[in-house]
């Protein structure tokens, strides 16, 4: 009996301590794609509501630039971009959810900065949209330039890096003004909306995406001058390369499907394709996704599920939205624009 109940004592010994392990392992763990693939899901930080980037309709179904960056990113690994599963995410809360393994990968909104990649111990793969920050104002207030706002209550939210820019800003310029600063952006929103501000500052992608929100959108203009640089770059936990190449060559494969005109119209097409450029792009020469750890197909995936960079774009936030924000800097290269992805050989 005694000898029974020591080797029970044992067993149940071993099976504590393996499960410790097994609970240490998975949050130490750096490998996100094999815990994403165990999981069978990708777990994407987004923002809370932002429309044309991150919204939910009233069923929980999720739209946006960001969203179908998450979605492209399952679409790779699964070929399936329902695969994406969405946890909305505060600016607050944002870097430390993605720290503590809350989410494998944060498509919110978010600048990358020096200060950011080393205080949180994160890295910012590729840039996905170049912004910069502005100001929305009433038409009423007649202005034309951010030179002409002194004396100005301008709205921010904590936790960004919109009021260092308004700080300096203004201060580089001599100008006067009074920060009116809270926490939650809805607050911010309602400030502004209600006249306890007369101006209100963040990214200019997010004061188009925000004045759908007003109650009367039309009575707002946003000044055309952008006051900082704000590349906006999907985020990942830092020494966790493998992750970190797979979120990076998703927006990559995108921008240069966009360049050599492959389109989720035309990838059947572009399967044929004797273009060295196009060949090595969807997988019918080379080995490039199997280096990845996906599979040679994987950018056809993309393409096929959620389509090409300006595909992306035009849907959810520029002529073919509600919102109609100018392409701009995010033009490609060889358009105008400063988008540029290395090339996939």
């Amino acid at each position: 009996m005694r000898t029974f109940r020591g080797g029970l004592l044992i067993g149940l010994a071993v099976a504590v301590l393996v499960g410790v392990l097994a609970i240490i392992y998975e949050f130490y763990d750096t490998r996100t794609l094999k815990r994403t693939v165990r999981r069978g899901e990708v777990l994407c930080g987004v923002n809370k509501g932002l429309p044309g980037f991150s919204i939910p309709d009233d069923k929980g179904n999720w739209t946006g630039f960001d969203v179908d960056f998450c979605r492209a990113v399952a679409a790779a690994i699964f070929n399936d971009p329902g695969k994406a599963k969405f946890v909305p995410l505060d600016a607050s809360e944002r870097f430390k959810e993605l720290q503590s393994r809350k989410v494998d990968i944060l498509s919110r909104n978010s600048t990358w900065s020096m200060a950011r990649e080393l205080d949180y111990d994160l890295y910012f793969p590729a840039v996905a949209y170049y912004d910069g920050a502005g100001f929305m104002l009433p038409r009423a207030r007649n202005k034309e330039t951010s030179l002409d706002l002194t004396g100005s209550k301008v709205c921010v939210q904590a936790g960004t890096t919109t009021a260092l820019n308004v700080a300096d800003y203004f201060r580089a310029n001599n100008m006067k003004y009074e920060e009116v600063k809270f926490d939650k952006l809805d607050d911010v929103m309602k400030a502004y909306d209600t006249g306890k501000c007369d101006t209100f500052s963040a990214d200019v992608s997010q004061l188009y995406a925000l004045r759908l929100n007003l109650s009367k959108p039309g009575d707002h203009m946003i000044l055309p001058d952008m006051i900082s640089k704000e590349p906006l770059a999907p985020v990942v936990r830092q020494r966790d390369d493998d992750w970190m190449m797979i979120v990076k060559w998703t927006l990559y494969a995108m921008i240069n499907a966009e360049e050599l005109g492959v389109t989720s119209e035309n990838i059947d097409e572009a399967l044929k394709s004797k273009k060295p450029e196009v060949m090595r792009l969807v997988g019918t020469e080379g080995n490039y996704g199997e280096q990845l750890g996906l599979t040679k197909d994987w950018v056809v995936r993309i393409i096929r599920h959620v389509g090409n960079y300006g595909e992306m774009y035009e849907r959810n936030i520029g002529e073919k939205s509600k919102l109609k924000i100018p392409r701009g800097m995010n033009q490609l290269w060889n358009a105008g624009g400063v988008q540029y992805a290395p090339p996939v050989r």
